[in-house]
């Protein structure tokens, strides 16, 4: 049994596991207790269980924040000559977005402080794909992100350990529990260290479609607006989008395919969808931060790719080194002339990551260079034998797998196809 202050894990466990909503008091003491050790994992699981089953209430679930929030440090923006806004992004097939959003919003005007995290599985990672520029590095300390946001505008980096240490653990229990896909435990982890980073204003892009996290719209809804009130209750100014990702977006999944993707965009180029996202959430962050520009003007009149260029030097990357290309290149190519009428975005992103693109676990090595290219898009006309897509590997041997996850994931048909919105809802 662990005790302490006059609280029972025990009877923590059993009042969740019941339905009753946890006190202030035994919500800072078992999370505190938890980081200190004081407090079995196995215990811990249970009770994250019965959050899974129960939920918690709006209240209880800010309280569960704060008390992750305070397990750590508190970064103070406060000082710096521009406003703070930040984007996350819940993960997506091609979601190369914050590459291009921070230099953008930066260039408009406002301060981006972006805490970014690796890839799992089939969606990518920021900072995988960052780390495929030569030179550049994720860890910096509290003084040159400050540093960086007054002289540049915009950082993606990597959390440092002090930030929400409760968070790593729980999540780590979270994974090996099956309680990952909680709303509540999910909004918290989530929530927690966007508020301990700083920002006074927050942008949330909830990925909604085959390859998201969530797959479902009306669990998508409730994920945003359980966020959106938890950055409020903390004096962050929140909104979310829920924008689609049944079919992956622009046309590149992989680390330094997709930085060369974000380059093309922030040079006034391509794919629009990609385009579109993007300044869509650019306008709503510098809403946020009230800050009046033209997000695509700034795309255009090549102010973007000046910020990308110095950001990217300030953290010790060379901006004109060629990036890593796969000396393996396999195509798909259409079966049939006709439509493309499905390009399925979760199939994609576990071909890329069986190519070498993503990990299983976190302290896998990626390959930079690896990663599926698509060619065309559902709607798009394709003709018998024409390439679709192209799988780039460091190691031939991958591509079987990768095949065997893109069947039924591409088909070619003969009617057209409808246009799908992009950005489906706005809350907050």
């Amino acid at each position: 049994m662990s005790a302490g202050e006059g609280f029972d894990v025990v009877d923590c466990i059993r009042d969740k596991r019941d339905g009753r909503a946890l006190t202030a008091g035994q919500i800072d003491w078992v999370v505190r207790s938890y980081v200190a050790g004081t407090v079995a994992d196995e215990q811990v699981a249970a009770l994250l269980m019965a959050v899974y089953w129960r939920g918690m209430e709006p209240a209880e679930l800010s309280r569960w924040t704060d008390a992750i929030i305070e397990s750590g440090e508190r970064v103070d923006l406060s000082g710096l000559s521009r406003p703070t806004v930040d984007k996350h992004s819940t993960g997506g097939v091609g979601d190369k977005v914050s590459l291009v959003l921070a230099p953008l919003v930066a260039a408009c005007g406002a301060a981006v402080p972006q805490l970014s995290g690796r890839g799992l599985g089939h969606t990518g990672g920021t900072l995988d794909k960052l780390e495929a520029i030569r030179g550049w590095r994720s860890d910096l300390s509290v003084d040159e992100v400050r540093h960086q946001l007054e002289s540049v505008g915009c950082v993606i980096c990597a959390a440092g350990p002090g930030l929400a240490p409760a968070d790593r653990k729980l999540y780590a229990l979270r994974d090996v529990t099956a309680t990952v896909e909680s709303i509540p435990l999910i909004a918290a982890s989530i929530m927690s260290k966007k508020i301990a980073e700083g920002t006074r204003a927050l942008v949330l892009d909830v990925k909604v479609g085959s390859g998201a996290f969530m797959t479902d719209r009306d669990r998508a809804r409730e994920l945003a607006r359980t966020m959106v009130s938890l950055g409020r209750d903390h004096e962050v100014d929140t909104v979310a989008l829920l924008t689609a990702m049944d079919t992956p977006l622009g046309r590149s999944a992989g680390n330094a395919l997709e930085v060369a993707e974000a380059v093309e965009v922030l040079s006034g180029g391509g794919p629009q969808d990609l385009v579109d996202v993007t300044v869509a959430l650019a306008e709503e962050m510098l809403r946020l931060a009230r800050v009046e520009a033209d997000p695509a003007r700034a795309l255009r009149d090549g102010s973007a790719l000046r910020a990308w260029r110095e950001m990217v030097v300030a953290q010790g990357g060379d901006p004109d080194a060629p990036l890593p290309r796969a000396p393996h290149v396999a195509p798909v190519v259409a079966p049939r002339s006709g439509v493309l009428t499905r390009l399925e975005a979760r199939a994609l992103g576990v071909a890329a990551w069986r190519l070498g693109a993503g990990r299983t676990r976190k302290e896998d090595p990626v390959s930079a260079s690896a990663g599926v290219v698509w060619h065309a898009r559902p709607g798009d006309e394709v003709r018998a034998g024409d390439t679709i897509l192209e799988l780039h590997t460091e190691d031939p041997s991958r591509v079987g797998r990768a095949l065997a996850a893109l069947e039924g994931a591409v088909l070619v048909g003969d009617g057209p196809v409808a246009d799908a919105p992009l950005v489906l809802e706005r809350i907050g």
